[in-house]
Parts: C-alpha cells; sequence; structure tokens
C-alpha cells in the first residue's frame, strides 16, 4: 500500500495521517482493518517504564595538565572510566557510595538532563602524556563534550507479573512484593506497548528512529537477553519475556520529564524513560496487529519466593485482567498494580504523534532486520569445575 519514502513525503508536507495505537484500536473496532488501513499512514506507540539496563556515555574534555582518569565519581555514584581517558559511562542502576541509598546514576543522570549542575571527582593514572593525578570540579550537560545515552537492553516485548507465595515481604526489581500472595505487579503497558504491536519484528529494526526520553533516538542494536524465540500465541504475541532492544540517543536534547531516576525499596536505584515507537502503516497487516487488545496478551505470573533462576509460575494472565487492578490465585483475589505509568505512555505515544503531524519527525527504513533465532544462554556455575561445593 505504501512505502515509508511516501509517508515521509506526506510528512514532510504535513498531510500524513498519524494515530496513536490506542486510537488505531478504537477505529478498527468502529471500521474494521481494511478501512483503517485505508485511512492511517502512522501509528504511534508509546511506554514509560522502569529500564535498569541503561546508562549515558560522558566525554568530560581534557583538561591542562591532562588526566587519564581510573576512577570517579559523579555525585558521589561510581561511573566506570576502564576505556578512553576522560569517557565515561554511568551506570542507571550504580548506587552512590556516602550511604545515600536512595540515590544512584539514574538520579545523576536525570540532574544533567535537567541542567543541573553535578559534582566530579576523579583519580588519575599518571603517565608522561597524562601527568595529572587527580581533578574536582563541578559539570553540566553543557560543559561537557557529548553526553548521550545507551541502554542495552530496552523495550521488552512482554515480561512477567511478580508475586510472592511466601511468609516474609519481598524487595525486588518489581518493587515491593507482599507475603501470602499480598499484591501483584506487573511492569509492561500491554497493548500500548511498542513491540506488542509489531510481533514478529517486520517494522523495527537496526537503525529505526524513535522518541527516547523527550528527544529523538535510534535502534542501536538487538538488546541483551533478546529472545525472540519465546513461545507465542497464535496471534505471534509471545507468553513471556522476548525480544528486545538496544537504544541510543543525544541526551543533550532530552527532557527531565521523560527521564527520572527512581528508587526501589531494598532493591536499589533504577531509571524510568519514556520511548515512542513509530510504526509505518505499510499494508493491511500492519493495522491487523497493531489492532490486538489487552484481552489478547498474557503474562505468567511468577513466584518470587523461590529464589532460583527458573521459578514456578501459577499460570498465564492477560493485561485485560492485569489491568483490571484485581486477579485471581488458587481462589485467592491478589490486587494488581502497574510498575508502567500507563497515563505517561499513552502521552509519550500523543508527543511522538505531535512532532510527525507537524513534519519535524521522519520515519526510518532500518538499515537490518533485528535477529529472530536467538536463544537464552543461562550462565550455570558446575562446582566441579571450579572447585566449590
Amino acid at each position: 500500500m505504501r512505502t515509508i519514502a511516501e509517508i515521509n513525503d506526506k510528512i514532510r508536507h504535513q498531510q500524513a495521517v498519524v494515530w496513536t495505537v490506542e486510537e488505531l484500536k478504537a477505529r478498527v473496532a468502529e471500521v474494521g482493518v481494511t478501512q483503517a488501513a485505508q485511512q492511517v499512514d502512522v501509528i504511534t506507540t508509546g511506554t514509560f517504564e522502569p529500564m535498569e539496563s541503561s546508562g549515558a556515555i560522558l566525554n568530560l574534555g581534557h583538561t591542562d595538565p591532562p588526566i587519564k582518569i581510573r576512577q570517579c565519581w559523579l555525585d558521589g555514584v561510581p561511573a566506570y572510566s576502564g576505556f578512553g581517558a576522560v569517557d565515561l559511562y554511568l551506570g542507571a542502576t550504580q548506587p552512590t557510595e556516602d550511604g545515600e541509598e536512595e540515590r544512584g546514576g539514574g538520579h545523576v543522570i536525570e540532574a544533567l538532563i535537567g541542567g543541573r549542575s553535578v559534582a566530579l571527582r576523579a583519580i588519575g593514572q599518571v603517565t608522561d602524556c597524562y601527568p595529572r593525578a587527580s581533578f574536582e570540579t563541578t559539570i553540566t550537560r553543557d560543559s561537557i563534550n557529548q553526553f548521550y545515552l545507551f541502554n542495552p537492553r530496552n523495550l521488552y516485548q512482554n515480561f512477567i507479573v511478580g508475586v510472592n507465595g511466601g511468609d516474609r515481604p519481598l524487595y525486588t526489581y518489581l518493587g515491593p512484593l507482599q507475603p501470602r500472595l499480598g499484591n501483584a505487579v506487573y511492569s509492561n503497558p500491554g497493548s500500548l506497548s511498542p513491540l506488542s504491536n509489531d510481533p514478529e519484528l517486520d517494522l523495527v529494526g537496526i537503525g529505526t528512529r524513535i522518541f527516547l526520553g523527550g528527544g529523538v533516538g535510534y535502534v542501536a542494536w538487538e538488546g541483551t537477553q533478546h529472545f525472540p524465540l519465546q513461545k507465542r500465541l497464535p496471534n505471534q504475541t509471545p507468553i513471556g519475556p522476548a525480544a528486545t532492544l538496544a537504544l541510543i540517543g543525544d541526551a543533550k536534547q532530552m527532557s527531565a520529564q521523560w527521564v527520572r531516576g527512581c528508587y526501589f525499596k531494598s532493591y536499589g536505584p533504577s531509571l524510568m524513560i519514556g520511548v515512542g515507537v513509530p510504526l509505518p502503516v505499510l499494508n493491511e497487516t500492519v493495522v491487523a496487529r497493531c489492532a490486538v487488545q489487552d484481552k489478547d496478551l498474557v503474562a505468567p505470573i511468577v513466584d518470587f519466593s523461590i529464589p532460583r533462576r527458573v521459578r514456578p509460575t501459577f499460570g498465564l494472565v492477560s493485561y485485560a485482567q492485569l489491568k483490571s487492578g484485581r486477579l485471581t490465585i488458587e481462589g485467592k483475589t491478589v490486587r494488581v498494580a502497574p510498575l508502567a505509568s500507563l497515563a505517561f505512555s499513552r502521552q509519550v505515544a500523543q508527543e511522538l504523534k505531535a512532532w510527525i503531524e507537524a513534519g519535524t519527525f521522519e520515519l526510518t527504513k532500518a538499515v537490518a532486520p533485528l535477529p529472530r533465532d536467538r536463544t537464552f544462554v543461562p550462565q550455570d556455575l558446575l562446582g566441579s569445575k571450579i572447585g566449590i561445593e
């Protein structure tokens, strides 16, 4: 029906018809897939959720005399410095070393994006070309060279629902789980989620331009733990964690509205990020897949009280049931809450829609597809091989 070049021409002339994925689903319910596909050019998706496998690359510029940084702290948070002399990587989940457990790398990233000053302390390896031994200053996003997010694993294509069948509270990457099935937590926004609407990764690939943290970003590679071979329903959506994306984007363009440090009690710091992905309507199949409803998407209910890599489950539950706020496990009604903000996920899709309608955001054709054959390889330590019992 269309090509990306044809859609971009309409975007440049501000003639493209853009719907959020929720608007698309409602329209399909009214007029059907064929008619909806004839009317719309781009569908925008979005999410705003914790994405802990994230971080920022910073280049400080050289001091005089120069320093080869080998240890560095930003507002008390250690940054990795084991590559270029003044290149740093700040991980979103890295905690402070000053005992302030509710702050970490994600909060420093948010501060820099928001234009605030950050204290820097560095220790150097003294060499002939880098004679300086230490350095202290304050930096802002405008006083450094490159500052960009490089996130090794974002946008899970589905995830899990966490519960706790044990007898004590558990503090997890999904937040607190109350004992004896006191609550359930899920993190994926379901039918709003970008990859739920492109289940076979036909539209999203390496080089796809996206909304990342309020600025423009790109899909850089497959994400870590990318597992497209996850078991799937007949509609091709996965029944658990599946594909993931590595994302990159200029943090100097971003907004602290869409990149926020957060903290999980007794677990650690993390980072909430808004990500929006535009899906070009190239044919009717795109619309048919984006018409998927929460009742047609499922996730496994996982019991965190068993401290193993593979935990027992209480079966699958639909996102429609999760979003109702209650589910039933073994005859017990369990209250449910999302980690993803559904309201902010909708706002991401709306903002990306506005960019495209204004002609300021064009689509890109992927330069390479994401692999569809990756398996998930666990890391098992065999005591007999490493001398432990």
